[in-house]
């Protein structure tokens, strides 16, 4: 099989925390450069230091992997040498880029979420479709073996009569990019979506949100907090919670008829960490040390598997628009 030479849209904390260490584990990618973003590209006014820093930041990353710089976005995007993008921008601009990317025939894996409206995303899976292209939305968390090992558990508590997922964090500062609406800030688009993605995975095809809500804060223009829930045909019920200014909590809690599950840590488990679950069934409380797991270079290997093959990437196609639906209904009700 040919290697399939990716290129990073930005030089951004999560590529090089995240991204850069996985890529490299995958054999069957080349990483040939970043890109830093020309004058033209900013969002808003650019300044002469802002690019200056932007490649300074990208020259980091070639000290510590390799590849070239791109002098500027559509410079990587137009390049022969380049078959695919990892894009981590704020959201606002994943519609943009992703599908600049699209039309110079590169296929994409975009940071969650995978665009700020229903409407943007089904335009970018259109797009994909006819060029036959991959696109992933990284929500690596739904890779991680610690799902798999829950869900087998599920039967030693009884009818499941309720699932509960929270995940929120203190306040990270007025010029984090989620607290501004032109760069696609909000919960509900940042932590909210892994909440709701995680309710999705439990309750199947049929989930539906029933009622939700966003709370806003004075001085931001964005939801700051929120709060769903989402039911299936079955009856089965998930309530998420979710906010950027608050203490931090990332929890599961399943609710049985004869014992619960609970575990902490379930949507952002880095690689190395060992996640520890609770199992309780009356008075007897039971706790698991689990694997550690990279679901970050997992979720690279299942956007691979959309790549090579057809029938992965319009699976994935469809897994996409569900979850920007559920993002969608929420922000409409």
């Amino acid at each position: 099989m040919n290697k399939i030479h990716i290129g990073v849209l930005c030089p951004s904390e999560i590529a090089f925390r995240r991204f850069m260490p996985a890529i490299m584990k995958n054999k069957s990618f080349e990483f040939i450069g970043i890109s830093s973003a020309s004058a033209d590209e900013w969002l808003g006014e650019p300044t002469e230091e802002l690019v200056e820093m932007e490649r300074l930041k990208a020259k980091k990353f070639t000290d510590e992997y390799g590849g070239r710089i791109f002098d500027g976005y559509c410079e990587l995007l137009n390049s022969t040498q380049v078959d695919a993008v990892y894009i981590p921008l704020p959201p606002a601009l994943h519609f943009r880029w992703a599908k600049k990317a699209l039309e110079s025939g590169k296929h994409v894996l975009l940071e969650k979420p995978f665009t700020t409206s229903l409407g943007d995303t089904e335009e970018l899976l259109n797009v994909a479709k006819e060029m036959n292209l991959a696109v992933h939305e990284n929500y690596m968390f739904v890779y991680h073996s610690q799902l798999d090992w829950i869900k087998n558990k599920l039967h030693e508590i009884g009818s499941i009569r309720l699932i509960r997922i929270d995940f929120g964090f203190p306040f990270r500062g007025a010029n984090d990019f989620r607290y501004d609406k032109k760069l696609g800030g909000g919960a509900l688009l940042d932590c909210g979506g892994y909440t709701v993605k995680l309710a999705s995975v439990f309750l199947g095809d049929t989930a539906k949100i029933t009622a939700s809500h966003l709370n806003t804060k004075d001085g931001f223009g964005v939801d700051i907090y929120g709060s769903a829930t989402l039911t299936n045909d079955d009856g089965l019920t998930a309530q998420v919670a979710f906010g950027m200014d608050n203490s931090y909590k990332c929890s599961l809690e399943i609710w049985g008829s004869e014992g619960t599950i609970f575990t902490n840590r379930i949507l952002t488990a880095p690689d190395g960490y060992e996640p520890v679950v609770s199992v309780k069934k009356g008075n007897v409380e039971q706790q698991f040390t689990l694997s550690a797991d990279d679901a970050f270079a997992k979720s690279i290997g299942y956007f691979e598997e959309c790549v090579e093959k057809a029938e992965t990437r319009m699976n994935n196609y469809k897994t996409i628009r569900k979850q920007s639906s559920y993002i969608e209904m929420i922000i409409k009700r």
